[in-house]
């Protein structure tokens, strides 16, 4: 039977205003209903922002290391339940079991650092240039926060705006996406679970334009942060920007691995097919475009190939399986359009391009992991975002034309480059115009103790994750304070 989940509102689950619902279904096979869930509006995005604008107050005059508190024991329950909601991932997501714990484990690994910022929250205390006086900075709360997350990673991106948002002192209406409702809701149950007080996080389900929009739109949110298509993160960037709300989006990438003539052949090949079907190829940090120097091409292509076909299809939950099912029937479509458009751009079809109905995949949405070759880098294949298993194999002449053809796209999120010269790769880790490098290693794999983000139009404002420049210059802003204990009027720069 499936599950009926609720909105968690000012400490209750209830149903939509409307009481209208919707289904969550399985992409590896579209007879499983995952969860029955509340179809939201905006009467219902207004009592959750209601919530969370009466709970701030006291939530900001909560101690910061009792709010971190709070994050250690979710830390603690994800760990318990690791193997319970990584099974939930894999069913509701698609993505294979290993990935869906990795999933969590990023959940559980923010929960214990965010916890420990509880404690740090740093700024600055520094000497003032007048006597018997001192002047120092300190970070606080922005308000309420709308936080906006996409389906594919149901657990692990939304811990990362939930986190360091509760730590500073902020509250929340949490908005999932539409494909993995039944995941974020076990998120927010384990955070009830610690303690956290009733309006300080609140869940509305629902469709972009009917619970969206109208959070972003709400005159009492303070500051939105989104991670999802191009299209709608720029929507919302005008919205906040007309609005003077704080806004951050994280939107995607068309990332390029590039393997030079000295690489490692075997490391190579390895790290280009995790990074071009890891996860299907539905992550913005996905290896869409391999960039392969001339004197390596046609090694490369025959061992990536032959290991290409290899990788086992099928559901996620199932011993052996590499590559799960795309997302939706909408997500499917899209791809084998990208597929058609590759073909009719004059790319060669290498391996692979079509559906995958064989077995049991035929309840699902599956794709063949695909190659396309002869690719010039203009072609639309080669500059926009697919979100499918589908790579793009690009020649090179030399380092120079290689770094030119990864930075010539409209976005700047993740590269990579195999070479084992030093100078080699220390001018590509200089050139590259990513917010991410990785040196013989693949596009994917970022940690959260440092910033996630990008360049270009990978995305707009602060970055997600830990340390400097991450997800705290976010959710904080700004507090000087200068405390005169002279005892008399001091004009700071007029001479006297």
């Amino acid at each position: 039977m499936p599950e009926t989940i609720k909105n968690y509102i000012a400490g209750k689950w209830i149903d939509a205003d409307q009481g209208k619902t919707f289904k969550s279904l399985n992409p590896a096979d579209h007879r499983e209903v995952v969860g029955i869930v509340p179809d939201s509006t905006a009467e219902d995005v207004n009592k959750a922002v209601a919530a969370a604008r009466k709970a701030f107050p006291a939530w900001r005059d909560t101690p910061a290391p009792k709010r971190g508190e709070i994050l250690f024991r979710a830390a603690e329950i994800l760990v318990k339940r690791k193997a319970e909601l990584g099974e939930l991932v894999c069913r509701e997501m698609g993505k294979v079991l290993a990935e869906s714990l990795g999933d969590v484990q990023e959940a559980i690994d923010m929960a214990y650092y965010m916890g420990g910022e509880g404690r740090r929250l740093n700024g600055e205390t520094v000497p003032s240039e007048l006597p018997n006086k001192d002047a120092r900075s300190l970070r606080v709360p922005i308000g309420v926060f709308a936080l906006i997350t996409p389906w594919n990673f149901p657990t692990a991106i939304p811990s990362w705006k939930i986190a360091p948002a509760l730590v500073a002192g902020n509250t929340i209406v949490f908005k999932p996406a539409e494909e993995t409702p039944v995941c974020a809701t076990r998120l927010v149950e384990i955070l009830v679970e610690t303690g956290l007080p009733p309006g300080v996080l609140n869940l509305v389900h629902g469709f972009g334009a009917q619970a969206g929009e109208p959070l972003v739109r709400h005159q009492e949110i303070d500051g939105v942060s989104f991670t999802g298509s191009n299209e709608v993160g720029e929507k919302l960037a005008a919205l906040c920007g007309s609005s003077h709300k704080d806004f951050m989006m994280e939107t995607g990438g068309k990332n390029p691995i590039i393997i030079m003539d000295d690489a490692n052949l075997e490391l190579a090949v390895e790290g280009a097919l995790w990074g071009a079907f890891g996860t299907t190829g539905q992550r913005c940090t996905a290896a869409s475009r391999l960039i392969v120097q001339n004197g390596i091409y046609d090694r490369f292509l025959q061992a990536f190939t032959q290991r290409a076909t290899q990788l086992k299809l099928g559901n996620g939950l199932n011993k052996g399986i590499d590559v799960g099912p795309i997302i939706s029937k909408a997500q499917h479509e899209k791809v084998l359009s990208y597929l058609k458009i590759g073909q009719e751009e004059g790319a060669t079809l290498h391996l692979g391009g079509h559906s995958y109905v064989e077995g049991d995949c035929v309840h699902g949405t599956f794709i063949e992991p695909t190659i396309f070759t002869d690719v010039n880098p203009k072609m639309r294949i080669a500059q926009e975002e697919i979100f499918g298993p589908v790579v793009s194999i690009i020649r090179a002449r030399d380092l120079k034309e290689a770094i030119d053809i990864a930075n010539g796209i409209p976005f700047g999120l993740s590269s990579a480059i195999y070479s084992n010269d030093v100078n080699t790769t220390a001018t590509a880790e200089r050139d590259l115009d990513t917010g991410l490098v990785y040196i013989n290693a693949s596009t994917i794999g970022a940690e959260i103790q440092l910033p996630f983000g990008g360049t270009k139009k990978t995305g707009l404002g602060p970055r997600e994750a830990g340390g400097r420049g991450g997800a705290l210059d976010l959710y904080t802003k700004w507090k000087i304070i200068y405390r005169d204990y002279s005892g008399r009027l001091q004009k700071a720069q007029i001479d006297e």
